[in-house]
């Protein structure tokens, strides 16, 4: 490549063939600029894509197993994994030092919701909800405080993803997205606009930034909680474009590492499959019409909206094969990981997963936590 005096941009990276370790973390959820080994186990390559969880403050030992084995790409923690800063900050030292152990060379990725308000599970900021921020006097300030807050205090233990911000925009006061603070606002201009000055602060502190739920679920009603059971949306594609959609733009603008699809069901998208099962959804509105090139992680792979897809391992391969790249094990149970990890391998092998297709999702993960130690 020639040398010159003018910046390196991420579209002269790609062209030359470059690697995202050469320009650090703003780059590195470019896909397709570094390739994986090819030399993995399927279970090992499916490994790349789960995220497993566990109960409890005590790393269990089938957890380190699996990590120094090569199969499994990060862990997601709750609050009944915290103790303390202390604490926690030895766990996440500890799981990285099982994986250097092991075959991997790729930092884990350590995440968890520290989305402020209500929704953190590590003690600290950002104590504000994003609805205050919303209300605040200088949202845009507000909004670039708790990024930069969640951003400093997970990087300070060790984790290197925060699943926020929400940029769902809620519909009325009191509903699903309102009711525990979690919506910026119902103008999707102001989501945009403070989600994206969330997700540059925080990824500037050193954590990949995750923005949810894709397409929206800013009109589901208060009890509509895809957590727990089926939720329908039935919102014309007109209106999901022009006020769900848009949001994510700013962010995506802005480097976003991550999007994390929704659960529900669109029927003006896909009438038959939740969104993150949905190819409709994954490929053609978030990678085609909006230009995401990052990370997609699922929502809990054990959410009560998936029971009629079948078990956590039927349901991960219906999440990849629709373009998901990591699969959230949320069930606090490692044995529940292991058997998507399995699940995913089995579909590997035999041909129902196309190995073209789980190459790039893996290049994209690996380059994320390549990005991100």
């Amino acid at each position: 490549m020639k040398h010159s005096s003018r910046p390196i941009t991420r579209r002269d990276a790609i062209r030359a063939g470059l690697t995202v370790a050469a320009f650090g973390p703003a780059c590195a959820a470019v896909a397709g600029t570094r390739t994986p080994s090819p030399n993995l186990t399927p279970e090992q390559q499916a490994g790349q894509r789960v995220i497993f969880s566990y109960s409890g403050l005590a790393v269990p030992a089938a957890l380190l197993e699996q990590i120094q084995a090569g199969t499994a790409a990060g862990v997601i923690f709750f609050a009944d994994n915290v103790s303390g800063l202390d604490q926690i900050t030895s766990v996440t030292r500890r799981l990285q030092a099982a994986r250097r152990a092991g075959p991997a060379p790729a930092p884990l990725l350590l995440m968890t919701d520290q989305e402020g308000g209500r929704i953190r599970r590590l003690p600290g900021g950002p104590v504000v909800s994003q609805k205050e921020v919303g209300l605040a006097s200088d949202p845009a300030a507000a909004a670039a405080r708790a990024g930069e807050d969640a951003g400093r205090l997970l990087a300070g233990v060790g984790m290197n993803v925060n699943l926020a911000p929400v940029l769902d925009v809620h519909r009325a006061e009191g509903d699903f997205a309102d009711r525990l603070g979690r919506s910026y606002s119902t103008d999707p201009a102001v989501c945009g606009r403070l989600g994206a000055a969330f997700v540059t602060a925080q990824q500037r502190a050193g954590v990949a930034a995750t923005v949810k739920h894709f397409p929206g679920l800013g009109a589901a009603g208060a009890s509509e909680n895809t957590d727990l059971r089926t939720v329908t949306l039935d919102v014309p594609q007109a209106v999901l474009r022009s006020v769900d959609e848009p949001p994510y733009a700013p962010a995506i603008a802005a480097g976003v590492r991550l999007v994390m699809p929704s659960w529900a069901v669109y029927p003006a998208l896909d009438p038959a499959r939740p969104a993150g099962l949905s190819p409709a959804v994954l490929a053609e509105e978030l990678r085609g019409r909006l230009g995401f090139r990052g990370v997609t992680v699922s929502d809990a792979i054990n959410a009560g909206a998936l029971r009629a897809f079948g078990s956590y391992p039927q349901r991960a391969v219906a999440a990849a094969r629709a373009g998901m790249d990591l699969i959230l094990v949320c069930s606090q149970r490692v044995a529940d990981g292991q058997a998507v990890v399995s699940g995913l391998a089995e579909a590997l092998r035999g041909g129902r997963l196309d190995q073209g297709g789980f190459d790039a999702a893996r290049t994209r993960v690996t380059n994320l936590r390549n990005g991100s130690g």
